[in-house]
């Protein structure tokens, strides 16, 4: 067990901070809220996991299960929204249809169009 970043009390980094997979019950990150349905809501942080990896640190916020709220519903002028977003992102620069799938940045084209695969749709 790593004990670099144990500091339940926040003396250290200012907020009580746990090593990976070390988090007490009742707290959880923004995703395992979103699994079970929940959101921040407005709450302060409560705690933060902190990690090494290849490239450096890495942390982790996590906040109180008890204090979260329900995840707002999507309503149909969010979904209007939502799919005005992401229009330009489905379209292709070139030949000017929606795809149906977000073009890759890499390419920057639909795969018809990709000149690396030869192919030069109009």
């Amino acid at each position: 067990m790593t004990v670099r970043f144990w500091d339940p009390d926040g003396t250290r980094y200012g907020i009580p901070t746990y090593p990976l997979h070390m988090a007490p019950e009742g707290l959880a990150t923004r995703r395992q809220l979103r699994a079970r349905g929940l959101r921040p809501g407005g709450q302060q942080v409560a705690a933060q996991l902190m990690w090494r990896y290849r490239r450096g640190l890495a942390v982790a916020y996590l906040y109180r299960v008890d204090r979260a709220l329900p995840v707002r519903p999507m309503t149909p002028g969010r979904w209007r929204a939502h799919e005005a977003m992401m229009r330009p992102r489905r379209t292709c620069p070139e030949c000017h249809r929606d795809v149906g799938y977000v073009i890759r940045t890499s390419i920057g084209t639909c795969e018809p169009c990709d000149p690396t695969r030869g192919g030069a749709y109009v």
